[in-house]
C-alpha cells in the first residue's frame, strides 16, 4: 500500500514540472522580410493579383478593387478580298457544272440533222424545264426556229452563237447592272437588303461588303433583323473578316431605330457605304411586310435609299417569283441577288425574275465561299451555261 501511495505522487510532481516549463516564454521564430513595396495575393482560381502596400494596408473601407490583367485578345486579321470586276468569269467553271446538263440538251437538240415539229416541242420543253417561263421559252423556240430555217447549215458553232444570242437577248444585256455603292459628297450609299427567311438574306450582306471592300471602299453593317440574336452575331462574323463594323441592339429592338442609327453613323464616320440587314419576313404577314416599308421611311429622314436587293433563292422557282412581286409591292426593289444558283437551281430563272420584278439581276451567289458573290454578267453567264 505503501508503495502504491509512492508512485502516485512521483506522478504528481512529474505533471506539476512539465506543466511549468511548458508556460515558460521562449523565443519566437522570426518572421521573413516584408516586400518593400509591393506583395502578391492569391486569388481564388490561381490568379495572382498585384496590390501595393498603401491598398493591403489600407482599412477596408477604403481599398479599391484588386487590380487585374486584362486577357489578351489576338486580333482579328483583316482580309483583303478580290475585287468584284471578273468574279463571274473565274466562277464560270463552278456556275457550268451545274447548268451544263441544259446546255448540253439543247446544244444537242439544235444539231440534230433533222428539225421537225416534234424536236421542236422538245427544244421549248427543255427551256420550260429549265424555269425560263412559258412565254420566253415560246419566244425563244419561235425565234430559233426562224433563224435556223433562213440560215439552212448548221454547224455546232453556228448553232450555239445562235443560242447564245437568244438567251444573251432574253436576260437583257443592255440592263443597268450597276451597284449604286459609291457616296453622295458627306452622305455614304445606303442598301437595303431584303428577303425571306432562309434565303441567305445575311450572308448575302456579308459578301457584299466583302465585294466592296475588295474594290476599295468602306463599308457600316446595320444588323436590322433584331429577331434573330444569331443575325447580328453572324454579321458580326462577316464584318470584322474585312475591317466593317456593325451597328446592332439587343435582340427585340425596334428594326428602324438600328437602321436609323447605322445610316447616322455612317453619315459622320464618312464611310463609303452602309449596308442595312432587314428581318427575312415570311411574304404572307402582312404586319411584317408594313414594318418592312416602315425601315425604309425611317431611314429616307436623313438619306436617300439608294439600293433596295431582293435576296431569292434561286432553287425555289414559282414560290420565288410570288415573293419577288409582293416585296415589289412593298419597296421598290432596285435589283435582285441570286443565291445557291450553283446547285439545283435552273439557269431560266434569272430570265423569268426579271420579267417579273421588272428589274435587273445585279448579284449571284455560286457557293458556300466568303467570295462567292459575283456580279452577274449575262454573256459569261450564258457561256457558262452552254460550255466551250
Amino acid at each position: 500500500m505503501e508503495y502504491v501511495i509512492l508512485i502516485a505522487a512521483l506522478a504528481v510532481l512529474l505533471l506539476v514540472a512539465g506543466g511549468v516549463m511548458f508556460l515558460r516564454p521562449g523565443r519566437r521564430k522570426a518572421a521573413p522580410p516584408a516586400e518593400p513595396q509591393e506583395q502578391a495575393e492569391q486569388r481564388p482560381g490561381g490568379t495572382a493579383t498585384v496590390v501595393d502596400d498603401a491598398t493591403a494596408t489600407a482599412p477596408p473601407a477604403q481599398r479599391g478593387p484588386p487590380s487585374t490583367a486584362e486577357p489578351v485578345v489576338p486580333p482579328v486579321e483583316i482580309e483583303t478580298p478580290p475585287p468584284g470586276a471578273g468574279r463571274l468569269v473565274r466562277l464560270r467553271a463552278r456556275l457550268a457544272r451545274s447548268q451544263s446538263t441544259f446546255g448540253k440538251t439543247l446544244l444537242g437538240l439544235l444539231s440534230r440533222d433533222t428539225l421537225d415539229d416534234d424536236a421542236w416541242e422538245e427544244i421549248e420543253d427543255t427551256l420550260i424545264g429549265a424555269d425560263m417561263g412559258v412565254t420566253v421559252a415560246r419566244q425563244i423556240t419561235d425565234d430559233l426556229r426562224t433563224r435556223v430555217q433562213v440560215l439552212g447549215t448548221r454547224t455546232p458553232q453556228e448553232v450555239r452563237a445562235l443560242l447564245k444570242e437568244e438567251l444573251v437577248k432574253q436576260i437583257g444585256p443592255d440592263l443597268d447592272r450597276s451597284l449604286h455603292t459609291a457616296p453622295h459628297g458627306t452622305r455614304p450609299s445606303v442598301v437595303m437588303v431584303v428577303g425571306v427567311n432562309g434565303t441567305g438574306k445575311t450572308t448575302t450582306c456579308g459578301k457584299l461588303a466583302r465585294v466592296l471592300v475588295g474594290d476599295g471602299g468602306t463599308v457600316l453593317l446595320g444588323a436590322a433583323d433584331t429577331f434573330r440574336a444569331a443575325a447580328a452575331d453572324q454579321l458580326e462574323t462577316w464584318g470584322s473578316r474585312v475591317g466593317a463594323p456593325v451597328v446592332r441592339k439587343g435582340e427585340g429592338a425596334d428594326p428602324a431605330s438600328v437602321a436609323f442609327d447605322a445610316v447616322k453613323q455612317g453619315v459622320d464616320g464618312g464611310y463609303d457605304t452602309v449596308i442595312v440587314d432587314t428581318a427575312g419576313r415570311l411574304h404572307t404577314k402582312t404586319g411584317l411586310m408594313d414594318e418592312l416599308g416602315k425601315v425604309k421611311r425611317v431611314i429616307e429622314k436623313q438619306s436617300q435609299v439608294d439600293e433596295i436587293l431582293l435576296v431569292l433563292d434561286a432553287t425555289t422557282g414559282q414560290n420565288g417569283m410570288q415573293q419577288a412581286r409582293v416585296f415589289g409591292e412593298v419597296v421598290n426593289v432596285t435589283g435582285v441577288v441570286l443565291t445557291k444558283l450553283d446547285g439545283t437551281a435552273k439557269g431560266g430563272i434569272v430570265v423569268q425574275v426579271q420579267r417579273e420584278l421588272g428589274v435587273p439581276v445585279k448579284l449571284v451567289g455560286l457557293g458556300e465561299g466568303p467570295d462567292d458573290l459575283a456580279p452577274f454578267e449575262p454573256g459569261a453567264f450564258v457561256d457558262a451555261i452552254l460550255g466551250d
